[in-house]
């Protein structure tokens, strides 16, 4: 990185330090002094998810907010901690650039190639467990993205759980027998092979589905709950055959 772009991202990152430990002091905004980790919980989760949104509509200045409101919420929890005395920003800075380097020994010591394994077994001895070429069951993580990570994890240590067979016809025999955990299952497994994020999938059917209510509400105007199943039902597919 040349001089010019450390000097200018210093300068912003040190500003940002500034402004929140402003926001923070006896003479800042009432509602930034009395947040928590638990009051600002919510907050982590909700910004890392828009981040997600503008990735999804490939809106890049979108992207550029969101990106900065998800680094808020990191200085947020760093000046509560340096105020509570427990660590401060320059620490949260240190052990993730060390957990960088010390997990890509392939690119700072032995050069040798990257290994999904090599990876994990690095994680495992940090933790003090016992290695699995998966990964670990982390509770907490949304199941989604739990399973499609533990799909992802499998297929790159060369174990293919379904290879050889016809997974559309399992689904099908699935649905046929209510085993409506096995349809889900297999659905994220195939999205992974076919490389496609299963939650930008669930995130864009959402967004859709509320459009289209938007739409029938519109058409149905203030006789909503006049209107009989079926003539709601009616609309409904007016409404899903114009927007495609």
């Amino acid at each position: 990185m040349d001089q010019k772009r450390k000097e200018m991202y210093s300068s912003e990152f040190i500003r940002l330090l500034e402004i929140m430990e402003q926001l923070r002091s006896e003479n800042g905004c009432e509602w930034d002094k009395k947040q928590t980790h638990q009051s600002l919980r919510p907050y982590a989760i909700e910004e890392a998810y828009e981040v997600v949104e503008s990735i999804d509509s490939g809106d890049t200045s979108e992207l550029k907010k969101e990106l900065g409101d998800l680094m808020l919420q990191c200085i947020f929890h760093a000046q509560i901690a340096y105020e509570d005395k427990e660590f401060d920003i320059g620490d949260v800075l240190c052990a993730v650039s060390e957990k960088m380097i010390r997990r890509h020994p392939h690119v700072f010591s032995d050069g040798k190639g990257y290994s999904y394994e090599q990876w994990e077994m690095l994680k495992s001895r940090e933790d003090n467990e016992k290695m699995c070429r998966i990964g670990k069951y982390k509770r907490g993580a949304p199941p989604i993205i739990q399973l499609r990570r533990l799909f992802e994890n499998s297929l790159a240590v060369g174990f293919d759980p379904y290879f050889g067979y016809d997974v559309k016809k399992l689904i099908s025999e699935d649905l046929y027998s209510g085993n409506y955990k096995g349809v889900l299952e297999k659905i994220i497994y195939m999205s992974v092979k076919e490389n496609i994020n299963p939650e930008s999938l669930v995130n864009q059917a959402s967004k859709e589905f509320h459009e289209r209510f938007v739409s029938l509400e519109k058409l149905a105007d203030e006789k909503f709950n006049e209107y009989s199943e079926e003539d709601k039902i009616k609309m409904w597919d007016k409404i899903r055959g114009e927007k495609g």
